[in-house]
């Protein structure tokens, strides 16, 4: 079987295990299906997510140029504590950053490499713990705009990391953590802005990954250092395939490529 197309990050379904699925402009592939199968990434070229041009990817599936111009790569995506629209000022678009910034937000712990603080939009629970590879993660606050969330974020990773360590993460070297107690220590440190939206009443969600064997010493595949790999899949974490010889290929890492992807 073939497929081929530019990648985008893999759409998932929570369930146990967790599915995968890689949707093309013509094909729909559930990953899960490949596990210990023989699968052969070719890269052909790059198209940018945004324009469609074949032009070198920059950040993010965007080309240099999109990637300074459209909103969806502004300054305010990575970091929430510069959004704007709640004050009527405009980055980029504001039509665009009103949409996205003015709906409810959730700031979060996550354990997957480590307990880790996080920003997401309400509606990206719990994809966004997916594809992070958090095994098991809880809301802190839930607050009406993206700033509120930003500032909260910024407050408490003064007390708890905010960034997932890759390789800890897919060689699943970790340990369970008591959110609700992590929760409840870090309460003290919300800003007086965001602490009426504190969350004190719900439980930790647990997550399922379609692993079979983990790698243990995970090596990076760069498509532009080897356009064509092939190996057995051996599970699926966070937006990361793991094959059988420790190779990994973060698929979201790679948004913009565009391949094809042979499985015997």
């Amino acid at each position: 079987m073939n497929y081929e197309g530019v990648l985008k990050k893999m759409q998932t379904e929570n369930g146990s295990p967790i599915q995968y699925y890689l949707v093309f402009e013509n094909d729909f592939l559930n990953v899960n299906q490949l596990l210990d199968k023989k699968v052969a990434i070719n890269f052909l070229r790059y198209q940018c997510l945004n324009c469609g041009l074949q032009k070198k990817i920059y950040r993010q599936g965007f080309c240099y140029d999109c990637f300074f111009k459209i909103p969806q790569a502004a300054d305010w995506v990575i970091s929430p504590e510069k959004s704007k629209a709640h004050l009527d000022i405009e980055e980029r678009d504001l039509e665009f950053e009103k949409r996205v910034q003015l709906e409810p937000h959730v700031v979060y712990l996550a354990n997957s490499s480590s307990v880790k603080v996080g920003v997401t939009r309400k509606s990206q629970i719990p994809t966004r713990w997916i594809d992070q590879g958090a095994h098991e993660a809880i809301e802190i606050v839930e607050v009406p705009n993206r700033y509120l969330a930003g500032i909260t974020e910024v407050a408490l990773k003064d007390h708890v990391s905010d960034k997932t360590n890759w390789r800890t993460m897919l060689k699943n070297d970790i340990k369970d953590e008591n959110l609700v107690e992590w929760r409840t220590k870090l309460r003290q440190y919300i800003p007086k802005e965001a602490a009426e939206y504190y969350l004190e009443n719900n439980s930790e969600t647990n997550l399922q990954f379609p692993v079979l064997k983990y790698p243990e010493k995970p090596k990076s595949l760069n498509l532009e250092k080897t356009p064509f790999y092939e190996g057995v899949l051996k599970g699926i974490k966070a937006q990361y395939l793991i094959f059988e010889d420790n190779t990994v290929f973060n698929i979201r890492g790679n948004e913009g490529y565009v391949v094809s992807i042979t499985v015997n």
